[in-house]
């Protein structure tokens, strides 16, 4: 699974664009003609406008099907707060989703939330609050945090405070409540399609993100490929 850490920088980032595109394609030998396809079409759909944020969840299916939830989305990022429980994905429930979405870990509700606002996010905590909107309404402008609480309690009163705006979901039985993995699913398709829809928001990864992402994701596929990439990349460097 790609547990990344914050400030950590692609490793090939040394090499130029056209170095980077040779790599790629010479790693592209290594797979087979249909995933170097599903990488071509799938890395410019993903997105890090839009992000995820979960805080201390602790049963591995709903941390398996958050992780699922974002693959199939087109979300690259996904955050963790670990105050008290691990994140800890069942793997026959995220399908593989594990290969593809990159996620940050944090040991506080705080260091999380101000690491990502320093980043440029704006913080959306999900909840009913006071000061809350219905999800359909949210402005997504800015880059946004997408805030959930552990299963149990919610979020904890650091992430209420700490965040910038609230939505709830619409909700018409008497239960007034959905899993947690449900509600990021639900809140996930409202906003992904509304800014894949917005007329003029650059929503999209740069053309060398998304290099990057298919080089890491080529060395996810190639049978130990960070070691792979890392001798075809001294190749292209002499060439």
């Amino acid at each position: 699974m790609p547990l990344r850490t914050q400030g950590e920088k692609p490793p090939f980032q040394h090499l130029t664009q056209q170095q980077k595109e040779l790599l790629y394609e010479q790693a592209c030998q290594f797979i087979s003609d249909n995933k170097k396809h599903l990488l071509d079409r799938l890395a410019p759909l993903r997105t890090r406008h839009l992000t995820v944020v979960l805080e201390d969840i602790y049963q591995p299916h709903n941390a398996s099907a958050v992780l699922r939830s974002c693959d199939c989305f087109g979300i690259q990022d996904l955050h963790v707060i670990q105050r008290n429980n691990p994140f800890n994905p069942a793997p026959d429930v995220a399908v593989g989703a594990s290969k593809w979405v990159d996620y940050y870990t944090y040991p506080s509700t705080p260091h999380a939330l101000q690491t990502l606002k320093a980043k440029g996010y704006r913080i959306v905590a999900t909840l009913p609050h006071h000061n809350d909107q219905i999800i359909t309404d949210l402005d997504i402008s800015q880059p946004t945090a997408l805030l959930f609480g552990t299963e149990l309690t919610g979020l904890s009163t650091e992430a209420v405070n700490i965040a910038d705006a609230y939505v709830k979901i619409p909700m018409y039985g008497f239960t007034e409540s959905f899993n947690i993995s449900v509600s990021v699913a639900l809140s996930l398709f409202s906003l992904t399609e509304k800014i894949r829809r917005h007329p003029s928001l650059h929503w999209q990864m740069t053309h060398n993100e998304t290099l990057d992402l298919k080089l890491h994701w080529a060395s996810q596929i190639i049978p130990h490929g960070p070691e792979v990439l890392r001798k075809i990349a001294e190749q292209c460097q002499s060439t």
